[in-house]
């Protein structure tokens, strides 16, 4: 059975990048251990930020919504689409400024919506992407993965579990500018411990 692997390049930097090397190396070792099928989003293409209109047509009722409406929910829909599709989300996370690129919020701003990856509930929100697994690479210059000062991994677990994936593994080569040698090749031992078995 072969497994479906949406990868996601948040980094604006399409050479020399370490999330993007990883996520080139965590393909190899899923390609060489079976049948996968891929799938690309780079966002170093950048999305649209919502606006106004893109707001207003998410929140009309889908049997009401009009021409133009569907038109600009078009994108944010083939989107939504990519992740349902995948067995596995493949996600590279450089940390800028202590926090997720905007491309990336970019991204998920377009994908968290009601009633299309989650729903809203009496007992609170419940994630419709269910049975899915997240693999993110982490580079940063020197931010500690995990530290006081990262708002990004802990925040792209919370919204990856907030739609339904909460099987999230992070392969961290943080701290580069501290030691690079070092940071890549934790990463590289992580990466050689990822399951590839769902």
């Amino acid at each position: 059975m072969s497994t479906k692997i949406l990868r996601i390049d948040a980094s604006a930097r399409r050479s020399g990048s370490v999330t993007r090397d990883l996520n080139d190396k965590i393909i190899e070792r899923f390609q060489q251990a079976g049948d996968t099928q891929i799938a690309t989003r780079d966002l170093a293409n950048p999305l649209p930020l919502l606006d106004e209109t893109w707001i207003g047509a998410n929140f009309t009722d889908p049997a009401e919504r009009t021409d133009a409406q569907k038109a600009t929910l078009a994108l944010s829909d083939e989107l939504v689409a990519e992740v349902k599709a995948a067995d596995v989300l493949l996600i590279g996370l450089p940390i800028y400024n202590f926090g997720v690129p905007g491309a990336l919020k970019a991204w998920i701003d377009l994908v968290a919506r009601a009633r299309e990856t989650f729903r809203y509930s009496e007992n609170g929100p419940v994630g419709l992407l269910t049975g899915k697994r997240a693999i993110v690479t982490v580079a940063s210059g020197g931010t500690e993965a995990g530290s006081d000062i990262d708002f990004a991994t802990g925040y792209l677990r919370h919204v990856l579990g907030f739609i339904g994936i909460t099987d999230v593994v992070f392969v961290n080569a943080d701290r580069m500018m501290v030691d690079a040698e070092a940071s890549l090749s934790a990463a590289a031992n992580q990466i050689e411990l990822i399951e590839l078995a769902a």
